[in-house]
């Protein structure tokens, strides 16, 4: 190359240059195998949320430069201080000092300043972001969503939230400021000595070749920690879930050890995160201190020849430590940013499932709210894994007026007919459709307006009675909140409780039986008022006479509602006016002699 046959070029430009280069050779390198690629987009879609709070942080970022700025000027200040006291300069004293007072109030008052806006807007991106994605969790395709377990969906949904909204704000302000430092730095060595500035600037090369290196393993561990939390809090939370079943079944001692397993397997990844951070911060350590004991030499020598006063030497120092320190900064922000591009792939993993189907024109169905809906299924296929049927070839009808009654053994698909039915899921092949006055839509999310569900699992949640009734009909009145309760066969209980309607619930229906948290339920789904109600399995805690008398109350009262059942009963079956049978994939329409030897079975 031309530039190194020069005969008068410096042999560390040289250097230099190759240190520059090794740095755009590693670049190139990460962006060629992907790595760069999926970290710009994730960070894109982090600017995407903080992109609306550009002027607070281009103030923000004005306001740290001035503050670095000032706190350099404190630095060169500080210089001219230390000669006066040596005796080298005696004029303009005051002045240095009133500049030295200025230039720290300044730092820290802009500090602080700085803190406590990003700060504020970190809270407002974060709770932005998390009310987007709560809105696109519960907006996503049922199937989709339940791939991931419950553990995992709060890890993300909360953790990784709360690393994006910390440094969404945060990382560009810091990295222009640790950029500007650095330049600043450099240069104000520079103006007083070239080799001085060469040396506090030596570390550097070295640095960025190391980086390639180091952004991959940072990313991989950072990984491997986000989904290992996930595991251990999915863990948590299905044993504290289930703690009845397991203290039931006396394996306590068990699942304590399972806990002791999982801790063990957190922490031996993060033990080996932090052996391998303990090794590159003594490869970092050895070389700071190689470079700082040549410039500590450097500058007693300069000193020793009086080429520089004491205070240019304490400038020096400083600012090498200095100009160290902010090159320290730039590359320190990579594992913050590393850990929120990891956070912010797992969170656009959620963002990215598959939406529910919304049919615009299901709103022509609400004219027909009064006349009642007719489910249809015709020629059904469904399977939730390829090349396994759930259900085949199969058609079902339910009318306004009638209990339809869905029966079978455990697990051969009645809770899918449900689901099907809700717009839950779709089938393969075939329609689910909800029909009135001469409209026909198939199930999506837009109609399920329309449904009441009481599911076979107990739906009551912590707060009051009144609390969990209100959930479906936030301006139902005391009233209504009473009549809803004596359709279900529950006002009785409620009433003789302490503070009535505002009775307090327990965690999963805690304080109340499970007879007692079935009705409740059923209230709910009665004061929603929905012309379609669907009951799982939501009457096998009640006695046979509360049963017949709940369901013979929904009917009378709403006599268009058309109500779905899936029960193991058989008075349910006396009460229903169509039966059908899922078993072995197939949905059958039982006659009523079936029927009634079905119910005897029972």
């Amino acid at each position: 190359m031309a530039y190194f046959d020069n005969e008068n070029s410096n042999p560390l430009e040289g250097k230099e240059i190759n240190g520059i280069y090794n740095a755009i050779k590693t670049i190139i390198e990460l962006w060629s195998d992907g790595t760069f690629t999926e970290i710009v987009g994730d960070w894109k879609w982090i600017f995407s949320y903080s992109v609306q709070y550009k002027w607070v942080i281009a103030f923000n970022l004005a306001l740290g430069i001035l503050g670095t700025t000032m706190g350099l000027v404190g630095t060169v200040v500080s210089k001219y201080l230390i000669d006066i006291v040596t005796g080298y300069k005696t004029d303009k004293l005051s002045l240095l000092v009133g500049l030295m007072i200025g230039s720290t109030v300044f730092s820290l008052t802009v500090g602080n300043l700085l803190s406590r806006f990003t700060l504020k807007i970190g809270i407002d991106i974060g709770n932005a972001i998390q009310a987007d994605i709560f809105d696109k969790i519960i907006d996503s395709d049922w199937l989709a969503l339940d791939c991931y377990n419950n553990g995992d969906l709060l890890n993300r949904f909360s953790s990784d939230v709360g690393t994006i909204s910390g440094n969404a704000i945060s990382w560009l302000p810091t990295i222009v400021l640790a950029v500007y430092r650095f330049i600043a730095t450099f240069f104000i060595i520079l103006h007083y000595d070239k080799v001085m500035a060469i040396l506090a600037f030596a570390s550097a090369p070295f640095l960025l070749v190391s980086s390639h290196y180091l952004i991959s393993k940072q990313r991989e561990y950072n990984k491997r920690v986000r989904e290992m939390s996930s595991e251990v809090m999915s863990f948590h939370v299905e044993t504290f879930y289930n703690f009845d079943m397991i203290k039931s079944f006396g394996i306590s001692s068990k699942y304590s050890k399972k806990l002791r397993w999982w801790q063990q397997k957190f922490k031996d990844i993060t033990l080996e995160y932090n052996l391998f951070s303990i090794k590159t911060g003594i490869f970092l350590t050895i070389l700071g201190k190689t470079v700082t004991g040549i410039a500590f030499f450097y500058c007693l020598f300069l000193l020793w020849n009086h080429s520089i006063t004491y205070g240019t030497m304490t400038l020096f120092l400083s600012q090498r430590s200095a100009l160290q320190g902010s090159f320290h900064s730039v590359l320190g922000i990579l594992p913050a940013f590393l850990q929120t591009s990891v956070s912010a792939h797992r969170i656009r993993e959620l963002v990215d499932l598959p939406k529910e189907t919304h049919i615009e024109r299901s709103s022509e169905l609400d004219a027909y709210i009064d006349k009642g809906f007719s489910i249809r299924m015709e020629d059904v296929n469904f399977s939730y894994i390829q090349n396994y049927k759930v259900i085949t070839d199969s058609d079902f009808v339910a009318n306004p007026g009638e209990i339809v009654a869905l029966v079978g053994p455990s697990g051969e698909g009645k809770t899918t007919m449900i689901r099907l039915i809700l717009g839950l899921i779709h089938p393969d092949e075939g329609s689910v459709t909800i029909e009135s006055g001469g409209v026909k839509v198939e199930a999506n999310a837009n109609t399920r307006h329309l449904f009441a569900y009481v599911p076979q699992t107990n739906a009551v949640l912590t707060g009051t009675v009144a609390e969990n009734l209100r959930m479906v009909n936030e301006d139902a009145t005391d009233e209504e909140l009473i009549d809803a309760l004596k359709l279900a066969c529950a006002w009785d209980f409620v009433k003789d409780r302490e503070g009535g309607l505002e009775a307090k619930v327990g965690e999963r229906g805690g304080g109340f039986s499970a007879g007692q948290a079935q009705r409740l339920s059923i209230a709910r789904a009665i004061l929603a008022g929905a012309p379609i109600l669907l009951l799982d399995e939501a009457t096998s805690a009640l006695d046979v006479t509360t049963e017949r008398q709940v369901l013979r109350n929904i009917i009378q009262r709403k006599p268009n509602r058309t109500v779905i059942v899936t029960t193991h009963r058989p008075s349910v079956l006396n009460l229903s006016q169509r039966v059908y049978r899922v078993m072995q994939t197939h949905v059958t329409e039982l006659d009523e002699e079936e029927a009634a030897r079905i119910a005897l079975e029972f």
